[in-house]
């Protein structure tokens, strides 16, 4: 999932430091709600350290039954697709759904690469894939997973 709208009103804060806007706070609850319904509510959050995703994710999380965990990784931090993959070709595969939050170009360049179909990717964007029963590699191997899909929240309004 790539973080919701953002805030640019307070123009003395990094960018590593801006908030969800009003919009992006009711599509992360919306993006949460609608993970709920359709059963892929996140067990573990992988997310990026920026206050945007700190605060995607906590949103997301109260929207969603149940405990999940969240860690918070800085080299999330507008990370491209080979950053992302060595961050979590370093840890097992989890147990549980991940979710994986972050920033864009690199979340657009992530959908591309499970999935093979480019898509412009806005704030809130979340790819859901399934893993393929029958695979037994790579768990990062793009091969091993299917689309099942894509919640944007302009769709969930």
């Amino acid at each position: 999932m790539r973080h919701a709208k953002s805030s640019w009103s307070d123009g003395s804060l990094s960018d590593h430091q801006r908030p969800l806007n009003k919009r992006g706070q009711k599509a992360a609850e919306a993006v949460g709600l609608a993970l709920t319904a359709r059963g892929y509510a996140p067990d573990i959050i992988w997310s990026s350290d920026a206050a945007r995703t700190r605060e995607t994710a906590m949103r997301l999380i109260r929207a969603i039954p149940g405990a999940q965990t969240v860690n918070y990784d800085s080299n999330f931090y507008h990370a491209g697709v080979e950053t992302v993959l060595t961050i979590c070709g370093k840890q097992i595969e989890p147990e549980g759904k991940l979710m994986l939050l972050g920033h864009n170009p690199g979340w657009a360049a992530l959908h591309e690469y499970f999935t093979g179909h480019y898509h412009d990717y806005p704030t809130g964007a979340c790819t859901v894939l399934s893993r393929n029963i029958q695979s037994e590699g790579d768990w990062l191997d793009p091969s091993s997973w299917r689309l099942v899909d894509l919640i944007l929240p302009r769709e969930l309004e």
